[in-house]
């Protein structure tokens, strides 16, 4: 049996059954379940159920548990599908724009066409992976969307996008080895990707058609074509993807932080100017340091960096931002573990948070070293002052 059929028998009554007879259950006690399993039901279905059971179970985090427990996934779809909220987001993006059609190019499990459809986007979904394929149409169907979501399986590069508002490509950026590096060897490249979103033209739009292509956050800005936004987005703190819009606005940099959608543009400022360290620290969000605009947060608050190299902003007052939180620093010390020992010891610090950058200490090490014991808590970021190690301690400021 192969994996296409042993998903499509899934659709049986008896596999539906199973299915739902396993949303609770315990994967660690996965091999006594499918002993018991296997006395009434083929083995391939159950290990079939069993599979998909554990991928709804890891998806409960990327999708919410309401969609993942009606969800069908593939290994690949789980780990690379872009998160819920984060589609979200771009289908109210391309819905904003006027768009009521998309062509999404190397759809994989219908992360984004589900977004798009709900957003009351009819969209082409092509995968080239006949398996992926049935599971796109599965979801689709699962979710009550099917009438807005036409499945096909081809090759990308056969797909005439003419008919459809936007395009947009996910390609992907995974092979054998693991993650792909180099924009080129994404499958398919980004520069075939590139071609097939820009330039399409649209009637009273000197831009042309609005279209996206999902890349990853650290590609290198030079590598960023010139007629392209590029935007950042980090859900709850974490980074998760970069985006090039095309149709929009040329040469635009953006940072958009999920869930409250606030969005920071670039306007060509200079790199901020080192100065001593203020009462405040200010730890810009992940998706402002890729996209290149600490200068406009630290511009916002009145701030500079604590070193040319590291992307922290010290102040004197403390500002309420939406990128980049905020701790108020009681020491600075050269870096030094016997100190820092010490001091947690004299202050009774026993709940302790130790972030870095620039520094190649790992904080697993640091809280194995100086064994934090007591009633307070703090917070001890290692990091450079000025290039000299030095570890700083304070705590979070709530504006």
């Amino acid at each position: 049996m192969t994996d296409l059929d042993a998903f499509t028998a899934l659709f049986t009554d008896e596999g539906l059954a199973l299915l739902r007879s396993l949303r609770e259950y315990d994967p660690a006690q996965e091999l006594a379940v499918a002993t018991r399993l296997r006395r009434t039901h083929p083995t391939e279905l159950v290990s079939a159920a069993l599979a998909q059971a554990r991928l709804r179970q890891r998806a409960v985090p990327k999708f919410g548990a309401e969609d993942a427990y009606r969800m069908f996934f593939t290994p690949n779809g789980v780990e690379q599908s872009t998160r819920k909220s984060v589609a979200e987001y771009r289908a109210r993006r391309f819905s904003a724009l006027g768009v009521r059609s998309v062509a999404d190019l190397c759809c994989g499990i219908g992360g984004d066409a589900l977004a798009l459809a709900r957003a009351g986007i009819s969209v082409l979904a092509v995968d080239r992976d006949p398996l992926t394929a049935e599971v796109v149409r599965a979801n689709a169907d699962a979710l009550g969307l099917g009438s807005l979501i036409e499945v096909r399986c081809a090759d990308v590069t056969d797909v005439d996008t003419g008919p459809y508002d936007a395009v947009f490509a996910d390609p992907a950026r995974r092979g054998g080895r693991g993650r792909i590096f180099n924009p080129e060897a994404y499958s398919p490249p980004l520069s075939w990707a590139t071609g097939a979103v820009a330039g399409r033209p649209a009637p009273g739009s000197p831009a042309g058609a609005p279209g996206a292509i999902k890349i990853a956050p650290g590609i290198p800005h030079e590598m960023i074509a010139g007629g392209a936004e590029a935007e950042w987005i980090s859900d709850s703190g974490d980074v998760k993807e970069a985006v090039l819009w095309f149709g929009t606005e040329p040469g635009l940099r953006r940072a958009t932080l999920l869930p409250s959608g606030a969005t920071l543009t670039g306007r060509g400022l200079p790199d901020p100017a080192v100065r001593p360290l203020g009462r405040y620290l200010y730890e810009p969000d992940g998706a402002v340091i890729r996209a290149h605009l600490v200068a406009e947060v630290a511009g916002e608050l009145g701030g500079g960096l604590i070193d040319e190299t590291i992307a922290y902003i010290t102040a004197d007052d403390l500002r309420p931002t939406p990128y980049a939180i905020a701790y108020e620093i009681t020491d600075e010390l050269p870096f030094g573990l016997k100190k820092l020992k010490a001091l947690l010891r004299e202050r009774e610090v026993g709940n302790l948070t130790v972030k870095k950058r620039g520094s190649a200490v790992e904080p697993e090490e640091v809280r194995r070293r100086v064994k934090p014991q007591g009633p307070n808590a703090a917070t001890v970021i290692l990091t450079r002052v000025a290039g000299a190690p030095a570890m700083l301690i304070g705590q979070p400021a709530s504006t």
